[in-house]
């Protein structure tokens, strides 16, 4: 495994994200212990020693999770991360009993690494009120060790992340981003990564699988990857791009099977990056690929714990791009025609409670409105 040096600590370069553990019949709240204890223990055994979870993950099932699998290790023999739920603007009153709440959930006295998650136009402000105290409070805790590192997660736009740079950049330690070759143009990602690397903030990644989209390439992509590297998979592709960005420190990818987490370690037990014709290349395979259309959805499940119909938002979305990407076709209609008539596209009610938390900022009722018109249903 390769590590990464972060202050004192030394940090495995791929950490194990817990938003996408394997569940129980499909249903995301609903966590398989068994093999999650598994997988855990075998990232441990592996060299892993960052892991990622967050109060809304798994409908708040992840934290859970983390604690009891973690508690069989020593606590000083890996990392713990989690955030404070500013996603969700009702939470933001709440950062006192939230974060007591998280720790005895994560069964810890402390956080190695803490987060504002996910800044972005929807909560700037509020994250940067001072009657919610929630700077402060953070700060507090820091101060009496029960967080060691302070930091944020983003996927605002590149204003938003300035601004709360501006506001407490001196303080955050390191920064998250969603980071891939597919977004690199596509969501400004570049850009976002300049700005922390100017800022002097580590940058800690995401997303960099894409939500497992960059497990795979189309058959014209896949023989010029080929090409250019014959001995690497499609997916190393993905973290040798990323080994390949001065300033990143952390890798996480939310690993739900044995198979991928065998794999991905496999290829973090070295470095690889990639040469600029390489990476000139890939980005520009990449940008290809996002030209054809589609929405930046990652299956976060944020959105349909705030839907009131309970429609599965990011399975119709990937539909949706299905179709728009193949320009039509029968799978996406014939998917959607399986589906119980409850759960189809027509029956948004464009309330919008779900865009109000999605961190890539689709319009999820526009989307499902056109989606609807164009296979009737």
């Amino acid at each position: 495994m390769i590590y990464r040096k972060f202050r004192e600590k030394k940090l495995s370069g791929l950490g194990l994200g817990m938003m996408r553990l394997p569940v129980v019949d499909g249903d995301d709240a609903s966590i398989d212990m068994a093999r999650t204890a598994e997988i855990i223990d075998y990232a441990y055994q592996n060299g892993i020693n960052y892991f990622d979870t967050a109060w809304g993950y798994h409908n708040g099932n992840s934290e859970l999770a983390a604690g009891q699998c973690l508690s069989a290790y020593p606590r000083e023999s890996y990392y713990l991360a989690s955030k404070f739920p500013g996603y969700d603007n009702s939470n933001m009153p709440k950062v006192k009993e939230i974060f007591e709440e998280q720790l005895k959930k994560c069964r810890t006295p402390y956080f190695d690494f803490y987060l504002f998650h996910n800044v972005y136009e929807g909560n700037i402000d509020d994250y940067l009120n001072p009657k919610f105290g929630i700077f402060e409070y953070l700060m507090e805790q820091k101060k009496n060790g029960r967080i060691r590192h302070l930091g944020f997660s983003a996927h605002g736009s590149i204003e938003v992340i300035r601004r709360f740079l501006d506001a407490y950049g001196e303080q955050m330690e390191f920064g998250q981003l969603q980071l891939n070759y597919m977004d690199w143009h596509f969501q400004k990602a570049k850009e976002k990564a300049e700005l922390l690397q100017k800022s002097g903030v580590p940058i800690w990644v995401m997303e960099p699988l894409r939500g497992g989209k960059l497990a795979k390439a189309d058959e014209h992509m896949t023989k010029e990857l080929s090409a250019m590297r014959p001995e690497e998979t499609v997916p190393a592709w993905a973290f040798r791009f990323l080994q390949t960005i001065p300033g990143v420190t952390m890798v996480l990818s939310g690993m739900s099977d044995m198979e991928q987490l065998k794999e991905n370690i496999a290829i973090w037990q070295e470095d690889k990056p990639l040469s600029k014709e390489e990476f000139d290349r890939l980005t520009e395979l990449a940008d290809e690929e996002t030209r054809k259309g589609g929405l930046p959805c990652t299956s976060c499940h944020y959105c349909t714990s705030h839907c009131p119909q309970k429609l599965p938002i990011p399975e119709l979305i990937a539909l949706y791009n299905e179709h728009k990407i193949t320009c039509g076709g029968f799978l996406a209609p014939m998917a959607v025609g399986s589906m119980p008539e409850k759960e189809r596209p027509a029956n948004c009610v464009g309330c919008h409670s779900c865009e109000q938390v999605c961190p890539q900022q689709i319009k999820i009722s526009d989307m499902m409105r056109d989606f609807s018109s164009m296979i009737g249903m």
